[in-house]
């Protein structure tokens, strides 16, 4: 693993300190959609009408998505203790398909604690952690819990899907809305396996 020095240790520490776990997350989600309401500065009616979706979503994945005992076994073979700090906000759709599947896994290993923080309200953590020049997320953040240095990054998509947007941007421009149709067809097929790989790759599995 190459660790990445160029991140400000107190932006790190500060997002920590104010992150929550992912069963508050859900909870968190669960009362906004109560209230029809959203994370972000951004309370269009479009964005509350994505957390909707996206704490239903979220909720499949969490009771769906499989471990097979091949990943269980690559997984037991982790001898480090990490934090993912993962950065989201409620209405974005990667992230509803995505942050369930991180949570399977880090709930299957003691050495990985997972945090999550939210975008808007960690504008300078953001910032150090752009995707091609923008706020993409999710964005995970792998951090060494013996030294607090930033080992490496995940997201803001599985592999395959970012294979796929960047093909279609490369083709023709912009992504569509038949695309992002697409993409969530991708994510049902998919089931999480290709997040799954990514993730024991990240922890050099």
């Amino acid at each position: 693993m190459e660790v990445i020095q160029t991140t400000s240790m107190d932006i790190i520490v500060s997002a920590l300190s104010n992150s929550i776990t992912y069963q508050d997350y859900r909870e968190k989600v669960k009362t906004l959609v109560e209230n029809n309401s959203t994370t972000g500065d951004d309370k269009s009616e479009a964005m509350v009408n994505y957390t909707m979706l996206n704490d239903r979503r979220m909720k499949r994945w969490d009771k769906t998505v499989k471990v097979s005992d091949e990943v269980k076994n690559r997984l037991s073979n982790f001898s480090g203790d990490v934090t993912w700090l993962v950065i989201t906000e409620s209405w974005c759709g990667d992230a509803a398909h995505v942050i369930p599947v991180i949570n399977k896994i880090a709930e299957l290993h003691d050495g990985i604690d997972l945090k999550l923080v939210l975008r808007d309200e960690n504008d300078a953590l953001m910032n150090q952690f752009l995707t091609n020049g923008g706020k993409a997320i999710p964005k995970l953040i792998m951090i060494d819990n013996a030294t607090g240095q930033v080992i490496d990054t995940f997201g803001p998509r599985p592999s395959e899907a970012t294979k796929m947007v960047n093909d279609y941007k490369a083709t023709f421009g912009k992504l569509t809305p038949e695309f992002k149709e697409d993409l969530q067809r991708w994510y049902n097929q998919d089931k999480g396996q290709t997040a799954i790989e990514d993730l024991l790759q990240l922890l050099c599995l």
